[in-house]
C-alpha cells in the first residue's frame, strides 16, 4: 500500500452547508460543485424574497437576446452548489447576448412566490436546483405549459413536457474515489459516513466500496449514517459517526453528508486519518484532510440543458455522468495542483483514476446503480 502523508496545517475548518438531498425515481438528484462568476454581457437582477419589488436590470441585454431566470431555493451567499447554478445560467445569458436573473428564496413560501414572479416575466427559461422544488417544478409546469423550465440535482416522479431535469451518475465518481481509497489506505479498511441509509446515497458509498475493492480485493468496507433530525446539517452527529469508524480501523472515509461533512473532516485531522468530498471541492475546507471529491459539475449542465431547450430537444430527464462532463472528480481536472487535495501529490494514483474512467466512458467498466437494483 501507498502511504499518504500528513501535510501541515491550520486546524479551522469553514463548514459550508449544503443541503442536499435524494432525486426522484426518476433521476439521480442530490446537491453540489464549486465557483461563480459575473460577467458584462448579461443582465443580473436580484430580486430579494417575492415580497418586494426585484431591483432594475444592472446591463442592458441584447433585444433579441433570450430571458433566464435562475432560482436557488436558498439565498446563494458561500453555498458553492448554488452558485454553479448561478454561473451556469449567467454564462448562457452572456453566451447567448441575453439577460440574466436571480430570485433567491428563503422558504417554500417565497419558492412559491418568486416562481409566480419568474412565470409573470414571461422568460425563455427558468432554472431551478435541488430537491426543494421537485413539488412545485411538477405543479407550475403543468400549470404553465407554454413556460421552459429546468430543475437541476432532482426529478418528480412524471415530469410534464416542459419541465426538464438535469440528474447525476452519481456512483461514477465515487468509484474513483474509491479507488484512491484503496490505494492509499494502509489499514485496508474504507468507510462512508452517510447522512441517510437510502438508495439514492448508496450510489455514493456502495461505489466508493467497490472502487477500493478493485485495488485492493482484501478491503473492508463499513458504512454509517448520521441520522437524526438533521442529517445533512448535522456535523457534531458526523463526527461521532467518524470516530466509531476510526475505532475500527477505517483510515479513509468518505463524507456523504452534505452540511454535516465538516464534522467527518475535523475527525480525520485530529486522528490522522483522511476524507472524501461530495459535489463540490472540501478540500478547500479542511487543507490536509481531503483526498479529493466527487464532483457535480452543475454549470456544464444548465448550459447544456439550455441549449438543448433552446434548441427544442430537450428530454424530460437526462442523466449525466463522467462521458459528458457532468460529473467527475479533482483529480482529473485541470487545476488540480493548485486544489489543495492531496491527490495532487500521487500522479501514479491519478493515472490510475484516468484509466478506469476511461473504460467507465469506454463501457468496459459498468458501476452498479444502487437506486435502481
Amino acid at each position: 500500500m501507498l502511504r499518504l502523508g500528513r501535510i501541515p496545517l491550520a486546524l479551522g475548518l469553514a463548514f459550508t452547508l449544503i443541503v442536499s438531498a435524494c432525486g426522484s425515481d426518476d433521476g439521480d438528484g442530490s446537491s453540489a460543485s464549486a465557483s461563480a462568476s459575473g460577467g458584462d454581457t448579461a443582465a443580473a437582477t436580484t430580486a430579494a424574497p417575492a415580497t418586494t419589488a426585484a431591483p432594475a436590470t444592472t446591463a442592458a441585454p441584447d433585444d433579441d437576446g433570450p430571458l433566464f431566470i435562475y432560482l436557488p431555493p436558498t439565498p446563494i451567499g458561500s453555498n458553492p452548489f448554488l452558485e454553479l447554478g448561478d454561473k451556469g445560467t449567467r454564462e448562457a445569458a452572456e453566451r447567448l447576448g441575453g439577460e440574466y436573473k436571480i430570485f433567491e428564496s428563503t422558504d417554500l413560501n417565497s419558492r412559491r412566490a418568486n416562481l409566480e414572479a419568474a412565470v409573470a416575466e414571461n422568460p425563455d427559461i427558468i432554472v431551478m436546483t435541488t430537491f426543494d422544488f421537485i413539488d412545485l417544478s411538477a405543479e407550475f409546469s403543468a400549470a404553465n405549459p407554454d413556460q421552459e423550465f429546468i430543475l437541476i440535482d432532482a426529478c418528480p416522479g412524471e415530469p410534464p413536457a416542459n419541465l426538464h431535469c438535469g440528474v447525476f451518475r452519481e456512483q461514477e465518481a465515487g468509484y474513483l474515489l474509491g479507488i484512491m481509497a484503496g490505494s492509499l489506505s494502509e489499514t485496508g479498511n474504507v468507510g462512508s459516513v452517510v447522512a441517510l441509509d437510502i438508495p439514492f446515497l448508496h450510489r455514493y458509498s456502495d461505489s466508493f466500496a467497490l472502487g477500493a475493492q478493485s485495488v485492493n480485493a482484501d478491503a473492508t468496507d463499513t458504512q454509517v449514517f448520521i441520522g437524526g433530525d438533521n442529517p445533512f446539517v448535522d456535523p457534531a452527529r458526523a463526527k461521532e459517526q467518524s470516530l466509531s469508524l476510526v475505532a475500527q480501523g477505517v483510515d479513509h472515509i468518505f463524507a456523504v453528508g452534505a452540511g454535516s461533512n465538516g464534522g467527518v473532516f475535523e475527525a480525520a485531522l485530529e486522528n490522522g486519518v483522511f476524507a472524501y468530498g461530495v459535489d463540490i471541492n472540501e478540500c478547500l475546507t479542511a487543507p490536509g484532510a481531503v483526498v479529493d471529491n466527487s464532483l457535480k459539475l452543475v454549470d456544464v449542465v444548465v448550459n447544456q440543458l439550455i441549449d438543448a431547450v433552446l434548441a427544442g430537444t430537450a428530454e424530460s430527464v437526462v442523466s449525466y455522468g463522467l462521458s459528458d462532463g457532468g460529473t467527475g472528480v479533482i483529480a482529473l481536472q485541470p487545476g488540480v495542483a493548485d486544489s489543495q487535495c492531496l491527490i495532487a501529490d500521487y500522479p501514479d494514483i491519478i493515472a490510475a483514476v484516468q484509466a478506469a474512467q476511461d473504460a467507465i466512458i469506454a463501457g468496459d467498466i459498468v458501476v452498479p446503480d444502487p437506486l435502481f437494483g
